[in-house]
């Protein structure tokens, strides 16, 4: 699940980014969406609206091709749901984390009866990594870019981040190409790479989860801080129960902010379950 939230994690931070790489577009006016459809709820992992052309991007991002309920038709589901609020393009695309053999990865539509959807497939292990390393949002993907000498793809990597000048960008990608590259790379091998000095500051999550925070406390709003604290509590715990989500709605600013720094030493969803009940 670390994996799928990295992704999340960047999709909603960098969204002009990842338009750019899977549209071609320049956008300009973009705006991230709930994630969350009703009416029974179920999260998508990044939505994405560009204004200018009323157009949304929906991303799902895969470690394991399998799921339940299959990919295929919860990709209809999201259609039909995002189709229902929104009214307007949506395009559709799975992303594949985890190189493999399996036909499920190559799978890129939904049939039954009179029923046919399809949506996009991106196998990031096929893909160029040129287009990825030239953009700082998405070089912890490009750890699984296509590569007949992965250590030297690496060591680009590590060598991009290293030009990041602003010292929370670079911690933060920096944790991300930690995680995602954990899916190709053995840890001893990308903790040779990664600077001693950056790793020592960023440990994996924490510095993720202190720039969510501090930016929703900086909106004053209790709807903010919600938003940030819900967006990390995913990043950390996975999908919640929608009965754990109902009690965070209800909670106040204050408790939220209590909340948020709880939430660092969380393992499982039991610890949140916990910390609401005392």
């Amino acid at each position: 699940m670390a994996y799928d939230n990295i992704c999340k994690y960047l999709a909603e931070e960098y969204p002009s980014e990842f338009f750019h790489w899977l549209l071609g577009e320049e956008p300009r006016d973009i705006q991230v969406l709930k994630s969350e459809l009703s009416s029974e709820p179920i999260q998508a992992d990044a939505l994405t609206l560009l204004q200018s052309t009323n157009q949304i991007l929906h991303l799902e991002f895969q470690t394991l091709p399998q799921s339940e309920p299959p990919l295929p038709f919860r990709m209809l589901d999201y259609w039909v749901r995002l189709h229902r609020k929104y009214r307007c393009p949506i395009e559709q695309v799975v992303i594949f984390l985890k190189s493999t053999t399996s036909q499920m990865v190559f799978t890129n539509e939904f049939r039954d009866t009179n029923t046919w959807h399809r949506y996009r497939i991106i196998r990031l292990w096929e893909q160029d990594p040129l287009p990825l390393l030239a953009n700082r949002a998405l070089l912890p993907l490009a750890t699984l870019a296509r590569s007949n000498r992965p250590n030297l793809l690496l060591e680009q990597v590590v060598a991009e981040v290293d030009r990041i000048e602003e010292q929370g960008q670079l911690r933060t990608l920096a944790a991300c190409v930690d995680v995602l590259a954990g899916l190709r790379f053995d840890k001893d091998l990308i903790r040779r790479f990664l600077r001693e000095e950056v790793m020592e500051e960023s440990v994996t999550y924490q510095d993720i989860i202190q720039k969510g925070v501090q930016k929703g406390i900086q909106r004053g709003k209790q709807e903010g801080v919600l938003l940030i604290v819900m967006r990390l509590l995913t990043l950390k715990l996975g999908l919640l129960d929608p009965g754990l989500q109902q009690q965070i709605e209800g909670l106040s600013i204050t408790r939220l902010e209590e909340l948020s720094e709880a939430l660092l030493d969380f393992e499982t969803a039991t610890d949140l379950v916990v910390w609401l009940d005392h």
